[in-house]
């Protein structure tokens, strides 16, 4: 077949190779001029280097679903006090307008570069559905989002592990006693955010209603066993990085008799949620995304 510079490229007219390629660019395991220099050794018949990599390299303007000004919700910037991180955070809160009850409360969770277009659309999907929902950015104390990503996974990287993890931690408590709120929260996350979301489940489990980690590796082994659940686990079938915890990880959830359901998506790749790149799978994101909201409604409440 014989692809024209104007198509877009899907997940199955791109080599595995390039995804694994991009993967370890995405994660910092190489630089943009290795992931590049790769992508150019590719032989694929009508296939060129931008071609491909233009296609793997996140483009926002593709990820809104959720127009910003859609009238059915509210969204601002909020700041939340974490003497244990960096101090102060500050995140993007979306609620339901004109609402009647008290709501359901989620955290979500962004990638390894900061709060994004498409993490903040993510928080207006939820918030759409009924949820208060609220995105920090791991970034704010560097001044935020960068606007480019090769940018914001520097800025994340010179940050303290710790110090960030201790942010999203204050960001849930925060979250969970927020005027309006019913006092459940569920937290949901992305790559990073995955990771974070295993890690509040175990070292929050008490303040955690509801987790649904996206493919993300769990948190430290001595926290593993402080999991109880509910939690439902995204994988994706091509993600080979993060599936290789997944056995011992599931070992220790069955030995705490935790809740939690696993489902992992046939040829899918790494940030198949993610509609801003060809890594996306429309009819994996669809179904993973109506399993989590049901997960939500039926442990949030």
């Amino acid at each position: 077949m014989t692809i024209k510079q104007k198509d877009t490229l899907t997940p199955q007219q791109i080599p595995q190779q390039a995804f694994d390629w991009y993967d370890e660019y995405a994660h910092g395991d190489i630089n943009r001029r290795t992931f590049l220099s790769r992508i150019g050794t590719l032989s694929v018949t009508g296939l060129s280097l931008g071609m491909i990599s233009s296609s793997l390299i996140p483009d926002y303007a593709k990820a809104e679903q959720v127009s910003f000004n859609d009238p059915e919700i509210k969204a601002s910037y909020e700041s939340f006090d974490s003497p244990k991180g960096h101090g102060k955070g500050e995140g993007y809160l979306v609620v339901p307008r004109n609402l009647s009850h008290k709501a359901a409360t989620v955290l979500v969770v962004h990638e390894n570069r900061g709060l994004n277009p498409y993490i903040k659309d993510v928080a207006r999907r939820l918030a759409k559905a009924g949820f208060i929902a609220f995105a920090p950015d791991a970034l704010f104390p560097l001044g935020g989002y960068p606007g480019n990503d090769d940018e914001g996974r520097k800025m994340q990287r010179s940050l303290e592990r710790n110090k960030i993890e201790q942010d999203f931690m204050a960001a849930a408590a925060w979250l969970k006693g927020i005027d309006g709120g019913s006092g459940k929260l569920g937290v949901v996350g992305f790559c990073f955010g995955g990771y974070i979301s295993n890690l509040l489940a175990a070292a929050m489990s008490k303040q955690i209603d509801a987790a649904v980690p996206y493919y993300g590796t769990p948190a430290n082994a001595d926290l593993q066993q402080k999991v109880k659940g509910p939690i439902m686990i995204h994988f994706a079938e091509q993600d080979k990085r993060v599936n290789a915890s997944w056995s011992a990880y599931e070992a220790v959830l069955k030995a705490n008799n935790a809740s939690y359901i696993a489902h992992t998506y046939a040829g899918a790749q790494h940030g198949f949620h993610n509609d801003s790149t060809s890594r996306y799978s429309p009819k994996d994101a669809e179904l993973s995304w109506e399993r989590t909201l049901t997960f939500f409604n039926k442990h949030l409440a």
